[in-house]
């Protein structure tokens, strides 16, 4: 059974472009046959009843209304109604450019209704058959080459005779026109009366207007919306670039058919314009109306062309008028279905889907190259289907614009991937097929002709590369492949030679048909089912190329731009206007020395003529030196391919900071600003975008002068790298200053070797991108642009003010003789000074707690500086602490206490917070020390000093956190050992300098002890610090020494001997760690001997100083000798006393025993200093057991 589905036809019948309604299913017998047919387009009135003729009319006299327009015929009546105008030559053209979005994915073919069923006649007729075909994508447009019409023109105009000579020399050798004979027109005439006869006359129906013709599934691309889309110019209605070749216009690049149908036969989607007449009045709500003459009876080729017609319009039902010699004998309703079984015209419906799938297959398969015009021939009479590429014919000969196809095919290339281009929510993996289109579109133009076009297509080939995000797509998006230039695979481009997929070989043929592109040897193979499925492909999806990295990416961008700026300056005229420049001689970039850079002033200057020209935007000033025309084609895409370009050159900028080739990206960041200079010349006002834009160029462009002054030591590589240029390079340049002098950047972009000038550079920048934002009220809708600006703009006044600071500090050492301070250092910290006040207020202004604080840490590191700057150096009169000392120190500790609040608590940024601690507690102790070894006497009173130091010392141990585990907790242990030791020195010294105020020097004793107890106990938390232990414990012993001396009793006095002798005892830990480290040394020293290593002497062991441990040594020695001798001297007297008392004796002895090996000891001055530290552990050893031994006391 084969079954026909009729869709949707009153539905579709009015234009609307709605979903196909599903009709009733028809069994005929056989297999199943689908067809569906909507309609996209129709300027037809809504179809009028057909008036049936009285039998015995005369169709050879004309009816009233003959030829004349009426209402129901609509706007085009006359071709409605069987004028039969021929198909023109570019029929599918006009149907594809109102289409736009049908061509290259869904559709299958485009072409006339009569061309279609031409072909699927072939294997029935004996007529030739003529057609160009096309390739768009997936989408083949057909189109009929009439033969003789053409070489009839050609014969007037010249053109097609390299054709026309081909044709003669292959095929046809004796060619000449044949005439229509009389019957044809004859027959043509008749059929026009009978229609107007058909009409009916009421006049009711109202024309369709013939702007109707929005009934589209989408806009033409042509009428989209131009501000949005100014990137590239919109296609056009009829192409520009056509109507710039005289005679174009008649090349009928017009859709001019009634009506426009997307018709579904089996899987085959077709676009087909049909001129069909369609009335009401049957059973069915459209009939088509025919005349036959009743003598000849209907054959195969007339049921199929019936059928056809009715299937494409979704007509279900035919009517036939049968007449003989112009007399009308009677009608009959035919239904579609029944065509096919019709007597004398039987035919299957499955042979011609066949014959369908079949010629598509081989059309495909064949017509491979994308902008190619290939020509379907096959000879009256002939079995033979050959296919030619007329294209690579045409090149052989004369000229590729000697074809009248390149133009219509190289706009249709372009107008599909311009409507691929502006679909906003386009897939990337259709960027290959939209980049193919565009690469044979161009293939197919000149630049000389098409500038437009040309400039335009290179802009799209351009932005099909994405600059602003990160690479994702390489090897996932897009399949790798190295065809990415031509639009299908090898495999579809080189068929098999094999029967079994239709032979294409033609080595059987005569040798002439060489030049075939493929042969199909016999019509009969059409029918045979599936004979060419094996090659009837879906294009594959085109390889867009895989850039391997950013600078890859931005090359080919690059190049692209390139081509479209060439493009355009070469169709602007007043090139003789601007002086000659040589594109291949490079344009220099300049290098700024120092010596002749006019420093921070100079750059002020041009900084402020920079942001006046900036504020001149808004007041719409423009100007082209080459004498574009603003509005102009030439302007506007001019504009587009220099902000492109100037967006490579930032992201390849962007690309070699991360490399850390910063000369590089200092190059590419000068020409994306040039681009950008160039663009503002031109540009009457700027787009927010861009401005934001603008901003981001300087603010890397400060980056990249950041970093070139923080790397100073590459200078000389930078400078090659600034220096090198591409060929490209110059040449997009060339184009640039054409139309301005591109120096408005330039005081950024320079490259000096003044760090100074660097630094203050970098700092413009910021500025400039900052001022940008500010006076075109960008803030608020980029608020992370301003944070970032900000952000950067405190970050470089901080870098600059520590730069000031450390000069400062330099001058500060060099300056020996002179006491006073310099000019040149007060100028220095007032601009540190100031730089970091303007860095504290950017980051405020951003609430960036941390980094305000790290700025007010700096600034009061700043105030110690010109503290230290203040310190007297000793002369004639002794070194006192200085007020002006006094005031910076308090300044800076001001600073740091600010720091502290504006971080708030620990938990902020706990390692800001604990360098801030650090730093307080440095400033106070600085400060007390100062205070306590320089002690301003002059004009203090001793106790204030004291009192003053006292607190200063709490306070830095306030700040010095000795209990968090970091890797500053040795050095926070270290100074608070230090201070407890100094106060305990300071009370100490108190003690035996005070006389008088009982209750004073006991308060004072009670602190020096304690401090020193607790000095004692860090400094043995401390591995690194014997020797400061040990003069901790020395004092210790003196100060017990200084309180025996008032002592009366023996009792009392030997108590304080004993705690004293104990105190000794404890530094064996010390002697210990100066020990080890004098054996590890001297280990060192046998071995680097061995080793025959040069040794300096200052490879001695890094923490040891041998001459402090000699010096502490000989007092250790002397003070043990001491006690040892009071005490026994102390313990012989109260034994004489009291008698023997057992423990006492002990204590006696090993006291006696010590004291002597200490005498021999310190009497032998030939021991080395490890041999005698050996012994001070051995005696201090005996005199521990003793303690423990014994109750006397040392407890």
């Amino acid at each position: 059974m084969e079954e026909l589905r009729v869709v949707g036809a009153a539905a579709s019948l009015r234009g609307d472009a709605e979903e196909p309604k599903q009709g009733s299913v028809l069994f005929l017998g056989g297999n199943e046959v689908k067809s569906s047919a909507v309609v996209k387009y129709s300027s037809a009135p809504p179809q009028a009843a057909f008036a049936r003729l009285q039998e015995k009319t005369d169709l050879k006299l004309p009816p009233a209304n003959w030829l004349r327009e009426s209402a129901k015929l609509g706007p085009a009546g006359t071709t409605i109604l069987g004028n039969n105008k021929k198909s023109k030559l570019f029929s599918s053209f006009g149907m594809a450019y109102d289409f736009i979005d049908s061509v290259g994915n869904d559709v299958d073919v485009v072409s006339d209704s009569e061309n279609i069923k031409k072909l699927l006649k072939i294997p029935y007729s004996k007529s030739h058959v003529s057609m160009a075909v096309h390739r768009i994508g997936r989408t083949l447009l057909l189109d009929e080459l009439d033969i003789q019409e053409l070489f009839m023109r050609s014969s007037q105009t010249g053109d097609w005779t390299w054709l026309k000579e081909f044709y003669q020399r292959l095929i046809d050798q004796k060619w000449q026109r044949k005439k229509k004979s009389k019957e044809h027109w004859y027959q043509k005439a008749i059929l026009s009366k009978f229609l107007y006869y058909s009409i009916n006359g009421d006049g009711a129906a109202q024309p369709v207007p013939s702007t109707s013709k929005q009934h589209q599934e989408g806009p033409v691309s042509g009428e989209s919306d131009e501000a949005g889309r100014a990137s590239w110019p919109a296609p056009f209605e009829m192409p520009s670039s056509l109507s710039e070749d005289p005679g174009a216009s008649n090349q009928g690049l017009k859709n001019d058919f009634v009506r426009n149908i997307l018709w579904t036969f089996e899987d085959i989607h077709m676009l087909v314009g049909s001129n069909m007449p369609i009335f009401g009045g049957g059973r069915y709500p459209a009939v088509s109306l025919r005349l036959r003459d009743n003598n000849k009876p209907i054959n195969v080729l007339t049921g199929i062309d019936y059928w056809l017609d009715n299937l494409i319009c979704n007509v279900p039902e035919l009517v036939m008028c049968f007449h003989v010699n112009g007399i009308v004998q009677k009608y009959e309703m035919i239904k579609t279905e029944d065509i096919p079984n019709l007597e004398n015209s039987n035919f299957s419906t499955k042979v011609i889907k066949d014959i369908a799938q079949n010629i598509l297959s081989f059309l495909k398969s064949n017509c491979t190259k994308e902008g190619h015009t290939y020509w379907l021939f096959k000879a009256s009479g002939s079995d033979i289907v050959k296919l030619y590429d007329l294209t690579t014919l045409c090149e052989e000969t004369e000229d590729k614009y000697q074809n009248p196809f390149t133009m219509p095919v190289a706009i249709l290339l372009y107008k599909v991937a311009c409507n691929m281009m502006l679909k906003k929510n386009q897939n990337k993996k259709h960027y290959g097929t939209i980049r193919t289109l565009l690469l044979n579109c161009l293939k197919l133009l000149d630049n000389g002709r098409h500038p437009q076009i040309i400039a335009s297509a290179n802009y799209m080939l351009s932005e099909l590369f994405q600059l602003d995000e990160p690479k994702k797509e390489d090897g996932t998006d897009f399949p790798i492949s190295g065809n990415s230039d031509e639009s299908y695979s090898e495999e579809e481009e080189e068929m098999p030679d094999s029967d079994e997929n239709g032979s294409y070989s033609n080595s059987s043929d005569p040798p002439d048909d060489n030049k075939a592109v493929a042969v199909i040897k016999s019509v009969g193979e059409l029918s045979v089912p599936e004979k060419y499925k094996s090659v009837h492909r879906i294009r594959p999806s085109c390889a867009f190329p895989v850039c391997h990295g950013t600078e890859e990416r931005c090359r080919l961008v690059l190049n692209y731009v390139l081509e479209g700026l060439k493009s355009v300056d070469s169709s602007v005229k007043k090139e003789g206007d601007l002086p000659a420049a040589d594109p291949s001689t490079p344009i220099p970039l300049k290098y700024e020395d120092e010596s002749t850079s006019g420093g921070p002033e100079c750059l002020e200057k041009q900084m402020a003529l920079f942001l006046d020209k900036m504020g001149s935007f808004q007041k719409g000033k423009h100007s082209s030196q080459s004498g574009m025309i603003p509005g102009s084609w030439q302007y506007k895409m001019k504009l587009q391919l220099i902000l492109k370009s100037s967006k490579a050159y930032y992201v390849l900028s962007d690309a070699a900071v991360i490399l850390q080739k910063y000369g590089r990206a200092l190059r590419y960041i000068k020409l994306a600003l040039q681009c950008h200079d160039t663009y503002c010349c031109l540009c009457a006002s700027m787009l927010p975008e861009v401005l934001v834009f603008l901003c981001q160029c300087l603010t890397l462009c400060g980056d990249i002068q950041l970093m070139l002054a923080q790397n100073a030591n590459n200078r000389a590589a930078y400078l090659e790298e600034y220096n090198y240029q591409t060929k490209e390079d110059q040449e997009i340049l060339h184009s640039l200053h054409r139309e301005s002098r591109c120096q408005a950047f330039a005081w950024a972009t320079d490259l000096s070797t003044d760090l100074e000038c660097q630094l203050s550079v970098s700092c413009k920048c910021y500025e400039a991108a900052y001022e940008i934002l500010l006076f075109s009220n960008l803030k608020n809708q980029n608020p992370e642009q301003h944070i970032q600006v900000l952000k950067r703009m405190g970050n470089i006044r901080n870098e600059i003010g520590v730069f000031y600071m450390n000069q400062a500090a330099a001058v500060q050492t060099e300056r020996v003789v002179s006491k006073n301070v310099s000019t040149t250092e007060q100028q220095l910290w007032k601009k540190s000074f100031s730089c970091f006040e303007e860095g504290i207020q950017n980051f405020e202004s951003i609430d960036d707690a941390t980094n305000a604080a790290l700025l007010l840490c700096n600034t009061g590191r700043l105030m110690r500086i010109c503290a230290q700057a203040h310190c007297a150096t000793e002369g004639d009169f002794k070194r006192e602490f200085s007020p002006e000392e006094a005031l910076y120190y308090n300044k800076a500790i001001d600073y740091y206490l600010k720091a502290l609040r504006s971080l708030g608590k620990r938990d902020v940024h706990p390692a800001v917070w604990d360098s801030v601690n650090w730093e307080l507690s440095t400033t106070y102790f600085t400060m007390a020390t100062l205070q306590q070894d320089y002690a301003p006497l002059s004009r203090k009173a001793q106790e204030q000093i004291e009192k003053e130091v006292s607190e200063a010392m709490m306070k830095s141990l306030k700040y010095c956190d000795v209990d968090t585990v970091s890797a500053r907790q040795p050095l926070c242990q270290y100074r608070a050992a230090t201070i407890h030791h100094r106060l305990a020195s300071m009370y100490h010294s108190c003690l035996r300098n005070q006389v008088g105020d009982e209750h004073l020097r006991k308060q004072h004793r009670v602190l020096a002890d304690l401090h020193y107890s607790k000095a004692v106990r860090l400094f043995q938390l401390l591995k690194d610090a014997p020797c400061e232990f040990l003069r901790v414990q020395l004092e210790r012993v003196a100060f017990a020494e200084f309180q025996m001396a008032s002592q009366n009793s023996s009792a009392g006095k030997l108590k304080t001997l004993f705690g004293a002798l104990d105190i000794m005892a404890k530094t064996k830990g010390a002697f210990q760690l100066i020990r080890k480290e004098l054996v590890a040394e001297s280990e060192q020293m046998s071995e680097n001997k061995s080793t025959a290593e040069n040794v300096s002497p200052n490879d001695s062991s890094a923490g040891l100083n041998k001459e402090e441990v000699l010096k502490l040594l000989g007092i250790f020695e002397s003070r043990m000798s001491f006690l040892l001798l009071q005490s026994i001297k102390l313990l012989t007297a109260t034994k004489k006393k009291i008698g023997g008392i057992n423990e006492e004796e002990v204590v006696l002895k090993t006291n006696k025993q010590v004291y002597s090996l200490l005498l021999r000891a310190t009497a032998n001055k030939s021991m080395t200093l490890l041999e005698r530290i050996e012994v001070i552990v051995n005696l201090l050893e005996q005199l521990a057991q003793n303690a423990e031994g014994s109750n006397g006391g040392v407890q």
